[in-house]
């Protein structure tokens, strides 16, 4: 049996300068609120992504339910279907109600064109998510939002360095969400962020992620506890210094996945954007049935056979779960386009450690479908 291909691998510090770091810690006995590698962090953040602040947390999920909390949202929120389930999980934890628009099938990303028919008098704000790393249209997106009087939070999970034109597309909207999870391009293991505009704003979101805590004896809000200690601080430190070279390493592997693919009938991928500074975070492909031969699972599956793992992301559509296939949004003829991203895609393995047998084999796999 040949070795498993991972759909991914994290990026981890060299041992000796975590330890180096570690040792450091210990000596202190500081390990968490606040400490000194948590501050360096955040600053060193900021000027890595190009934003004015940042905060951290201990995943994604908290500062999307924090930036929530803060802006005061409410009511409804318009938002996608195409993505992972803690966006609107988000929603829901704060007492809103989703709204799911269709998704433009060019990009991923939440259509423009149908935000504006899904407003409603309920209507508070416009939860976008950066799916894969791609940009939004975040300019027709701002414009709806100033003609309603909407706020805009960016899920952008995904999307760590990404920048349109040399601008970061982290400073869209009111306030962007990151995931430093293991699976990302930038990990602290678990963890997470938030950027803002301004130091108000931060400020206020650093009393919430600590419990609403502005001093010793002072409580100015309902916070929760979300801080990241000193250990995954200096682990995040170190990461910083190497992602580029593991972003670069994605690219090289994108151009291989590309040039071998594009003749293929039925799998089709996205290429670079004009004028973006891309992460490669992912490479989905997606599955013409009828042009290829073979459905999207039955290449799924025998990808696993051959022991290439890859992933079936995002799938099934947020708006079939449980929770919310009952809302008037989530009907199956609402959603057409994320149906069937949804029912044709497969995320190849993509990561800094794939070497160029690795890349073959799992390019092999598709090709064997096509003589």
């Amino acid at each position: 049996m040949s070795d498993k291909i991972l759909v991914t691998s994290p990026l981890l510090p060299k041992l000796d300068e975590f330890y180096d770091l570690l040792k450091q810690v210990w000596d202190s006995k500081w390990i968490t609120n606040n400490g000194s590698f948590h501050q360096q962090l955040e600053k060193e953040l900021a000027a890595y992504l190009k934003v004015p602040y940042v905060s951290l947390f201990t995943n994604g999920t908290l500062p999307l339910i924090t930036a929530l909390q803060a802006l005061h949202i409410s009511g409804e929120v318009i938002t996608t279907p195409y993505s992972f389930v803690a966006t609107t999980h988000a929603l829901w934890w704060n007492g809103i109600k989703p709204v799911f628009v269709d998704i433009d099938p060019a990009t991923g990303n939440i259509d423009p064109d149908r935000i504006e028919e899904a407003i409603t008098s309920r209507t508070t704000a416009i939860m976008p998510v950066h799916v894969y790393g791609k940009p939004c249209d975040t300019k027709r997106i701002q414009e709806i939002a100033d003609k309603y009087g909407l706020r805009v939070i960016y899920d952008a999970a995904h999307a760590f360095g990404v920048e349109v034109n040399g601008e970061s597309i982290l400073n869209a909207g009111d306030m962007s969400t990151l995931s430093f999870h293991a699976t990302k391009v930038y990990n602290t293991i678990e963890g997470g962020a938030m950027v803002m505009h301004d130091e108000q704003t931060k400020k206020r979101i650093d009393y919430l992620k600590n419990f609403g805590f502005a001093g010793e004896t002072t409580v100015v809000g309902p916070g929760i506890n979300s801080k990241v200690d000193e250990v995954r601080a200096a682990y995040g430190l170190l990461n910083l210094k190497q992602v580029d070279a593991a972003i670069e390493a994605r690219h090289q592997v994108a151009i291989a996945y590309r040039e071998a693919l594009r003749p293929v009938k039925g799998i089709m991928f996205f290429d670079d954007m004009p004028g973006v500074k891309h992460n490669y975070s992912y490479f989905p492909i997606f599955v013409d049935a009828e042009e290829y031969g073979m459905t999207r699972d039955e290449l799924y599956f025998k990808m696993k056979e051959r022991n290439v793992l890859g992933r079936r992301y995002f799938y099934p559509l947020i708006s079939t779960f449980s929770t919310y296939k009952g809302l008037e949004s989530s009907r199956p003829d609402n959603l057409p386009n994320a149906h069937k991203m949804a029912d044709t895609v497969i995320c190849l393995p993509m990561h800094h450690e794939l070497s160029s047998n690795d890349i073959q084999r799992i390019i092999n796999v598709i090709l064997d479908n096509n003589g």
